[in-house]
């Protein structure tokens, strides 16, 4: 087996399995083999923790990658034929004895252009950083002593335009410190490390993690309240009920209580914080947007005012909220159990660089041109996966 698959399972291993890290199916890896002619590269459709010699993964010709970013065709074509056609020619691109219909990632073609291992990871240590309006100017100090310092990519659509700008900023970079970055923060969308191999890599997102963690506030561990069954029972009652009447649909409700949900619900200001907007493409693809604020003990009248505030986000055309977040309870994920876990990790992850982003200027979320863009790209085609319990974005 071909070295640069080892590397590539045993990076994505080692990430993947830190759900600080990832958050559902968030997140990409790629390794290029040594001769320079392929890119190993994660594949749609399965977890970094799960890839093995035999799935998760694609090998693709390199030449015929980079190809796609410098075709000024493509450039010219309306926004949605453009992602149809950059997808299938990273199809083509495919040259291995996978079988099956898994694409390569649709990141692809932004791996190609960097150094040999990459590491695409939506911390969320990284993500309070570059989801608060003066992320960039702390990062800027926190990184100050590197001989590289890190790029930081304004925020761009995903896609072909996404991996255009980084190649333009990457190219431009490599002119002014002969070089290519070796970190790079995406701003909303998280991080890239690249590296020589893959224990450089490692390293480096080792280090970043610790370095961004240093400066930001932890959830505080210890013994949480009790819940009575009784507050639990009669808030899952009424939150199905309010769900069933918005949306005509009848779901099963999840319940999670932790150190995380607990510091969050604790915060005076938590409604003000995600009243702000949908933070991330993320939390707008896996959860439907930001948790819905509920005022316990969730009672008849309670219940009319979720299922009139659901109504609301439809007639308005925006994603009706799937998680609710009940003060003095916790949070209950409205749908399939197989996809509440992943729920609630957006939810924690979204209340985390919530909290510290406010203490950096503030929160910034995506503008309606921005949500819109990612409700147009691929959700479509993700929630007919998410229904399925087929978790991954990249």
């Amino acid at each position: 087996m071909d070295k640069a698959l080892l590397e590539l399972i045993r990076i994505s291993h080692a990430v993947g399995r830190d759900s600080t890290l990832v958050q559902g199916g968030g997140g990409n890896t790629s390794v290029k083999t040594a001769d320079g002619k392929y890119m190993y590269i994660k594949a749609s459709g399965t977890a970094l923790k799960d890839m093995s010699r035999k799935k998760g993964w694609r090998r693709m010709r390199l030449d015929v990658v980079l190809s796609i970013i410098k075709d000024k065709s493509i450039t010219s074509l309306e926004t949605h034929a453009r992602e149809i056609e950059v997808v299938n020619r990273l199809l083509l691109a495919c040259d291995d004895e996978v079988s099956g219909v898994a694409r390569p990632s649709v990141e692809a073609h932004l791996h190609g252009f960097l150094d040999r291992c990459v590491i695409h990871l939506h911390p969320s240590s990284v993500g309070a950083y570059v989801n608060a309006k003066n992320g960039k100017a702390e990062l800027e100090k926190l990184f100050k002593d590197e001989k590289l310092p890190p790029l930081w990519v304004p925020y761009t659509d995903p896609g072909f335009t996404l991996a255009k700008k980084i190649a333009r900023l990457v190219d431009n970079y490599q002119k002014r410190l002969n070089k290519k970055p070796a970190i790079l923060f995406l701003h909303k969308h998280g991080l890239l490390i690249t590296g020589g191999t893959a224990d450089s890599a490692l390293r480096l997102v080792r280090k970043v993690i610790n370095r961004c963690n240093s400066k930001l506030r932890q959830p505080k561990g210890g013994k949480i309240k009790s819940i009575s069954q009784k507050k639990i029972n009669d808030a899952e009652r009424y939150i199905r009920k309010a769900f069933f009447e918005a949306t005509d649909e009848r779901t099963t409700v999840s319940y999670f209580y932790d150190d995380e949900i607990a510091a969050f619900l604790a915060q005076p200001d938590a409604e003000q914080m995600l009243s702000a907007g949908v933070l991330t493409p993320d939390e707008l693809v896996y959860s439907n947007g930001p948790a819905m604020w509920v005022v316990a003990p969730v009672a008849k009248i309670e219940s009319q005012n979720i299922a009139n505030r659901l109504r609301q986000q439809i007639e308005k055309g925006d994603r009706h909220a799937v998680a609710f977040l009940v003060k003095d309870v916790g949070l209950f994920v409205a749908g399939k159990k197989k996809i509440a876990q992943t729920v609630r990790d957006i939810v924690a992850y979204s209340a985390f660089i919530r909290s510290n982003a406010k203490r950096m200027g503030g929160i910034r979320c995506l503008n309606k041109r921005q949500r819109d863009f990612i409700n147009r790209w691929e959700a479509e085609a993700f929630r007919k996966k998410v229904a399925k319990g087929e978790i991954g974005k990249h």
